[in-house]
């Protein structure tokens, strides 16, 4: 990109040349010296400079300056977060079973490994997940103890480490974050070249202007680099407090771009990546507080009337509800985000979860909104929700 915007200098500064050799010829032809303003010098200009005229490349500077584009380009005043926050407070493992079988738990390591006088069951699922305190193999199987000291055949698990961004100060300009492995073209279009550039997953980029075209959305992430919107979280930056904010304080939830953000004393602190309610199960748009914190709860239940959508997840951490049944919390189950996927809850990597609760008050203020405005809004659609 350095190399790009030397380039762009360069051909720039060849075009001064050729306007100063236009005004002298002109000025040669006339036989009287030029009175007016002189070219300034090639840079931005956002106000009128007064004293010299900021034409040919001190024009194009200018309009990339309106972007936020700079020479060379200026860095988000952001820092990744602590790395320690990524740290689960509770081991997780995942229960391997037909999720149209039930779960034994057996009081004893030898009881679960010989599958003989279980002490009750959980419901047959497709996402049941456990935490426990120990691990024990048998015949190269893994078996965790929970915490009630019960037994059960079931596999632990990793999660995502994915971390948002904490802010210094507000940036000039939007950002975002790539969610698959992206090609960058030359022009907002399909027809355009590619630019010897390929970007991957959680790659942060900033975005200077937006443009329709080949019936899609492209974000300009540099000069003469586009990325279609599809592989692209925005984080639409509005430091004003949304209607019905009285202290300052407020998370947004973009359901749209499926990123939160998290403001201040009107000042950007905090962005990231969540996933929200899928369709039916929408996040329900709205001014909402934060009710009850919780550093672990364990969430269960199914919408769909056979229960085939059964869910039992225990010790989600870090959770905030806001909205009946709906919170903030992290999500040690999900692997990827910047998408939908919940039943109404904002699922967190585990990291941004902490952040986002050691940073929140109960009181402080959830605004939840749909910039495409294809989310219900009738607050008669909606239930109590869930993870």
């Amino acid at each position: 990109m350095q190399r790009a915007f030397r380039l762009l200098v360069i051909a720039l500064s060849l075009a001064l040349v050729t306007v100063v050799f236009s005004f002298t010829a002109v000025n040669a032809q006339n036989s009287r010296p030029y009175q007016g303003k002189p070219l300034c010098l090639p840079d931005s200009y956002l106000y009128d400079p007064i004293d010299c005229l900021p034409l040919g490349p001190s024009a194009k500077l200018t309009e990339l300056a309106r972007m936020g584009l700079s020479v060379p380009l200026r860095p988000l005043p952001a820092v990744k977060p602590d790395p320690a926050l990524t740290v689960s407070p509770v081991s997780i493992a995942r229960i391997n079973l037909e999720k149209t079988e039930k779960a034994p738990l057996y009081a004893s390591f030898d009881d679960a490994t010989q599958g003989t006088n279980p002490s009750r069951y959980i419901d047959p699922g497709e996402m049941r997940y456990v935490s426990y305190i120990n691990v024990a193999y048998y015949n190269d199987n893994p078996y965790v103890q929970l915490g009630s000291g019960e037994w059960m055949r079931a596999s632990p698990v990793g999660y995502s480490d994915f971390q948002g961004l904490a802010f210094t100060r507000t940036p000039r300009n939007a950002f975002g974050w790539i969610t698959d492995t992206a090609e960058v073209r030359t022009a907002p279009t399909y027809a355009a070249p590619l630019v010897n550039k390929t970007l991957y997953r959680e790659d942060v980029v900033q975005i200077y202007t937006m443009q329709n075209a080949d019936k899609t959305d492209w974000y300009m992430i540099g000069p003469g680099e586009w990325v279609e919107r599809r592989y692209i979280r925005q984080v639409r930056i509005n430091t004003t407090p949304p209607e019905g904010v009285t202290n300052g304080r407020w998370i947004e939830v973009n359901l749209y771009d499926q990123t939160v953000s998290v403001y201040e004393n009107h000042q950007l602190v905090f962005a990231t990546m969540v996933a929200t309610g899928v369709k039916p199960f929408y996040t329900q748009p709205g001014l909402f507080q934060i009710y009850s914190k919780k550093p672990t709860e364990t969430m269960s239940g199914a919408f769909e009337a056979d229960r085939s959508d059964y869910y039992y997840l225990q010790d989600v951490p870090w959770t905030m509800y806001f909205d009946q049944a709906r919170a903030l919390h992290g999500a040690y189950w999900r692997a990827w985000f910047g998408y939908e996927g919940t039943h109404g809850c904002v699922n967190f990597s585990l990291g941004d979860a902490q952040w986002l609760f050691n940073w929140a008050n109960e009181g402080d203020w959830v605004y939840v909104w749909d910039p495409s405005g294809e989310t219900p809004t009738d607050p008669g659609y909606y239930g109590a929700g869930g993870a």
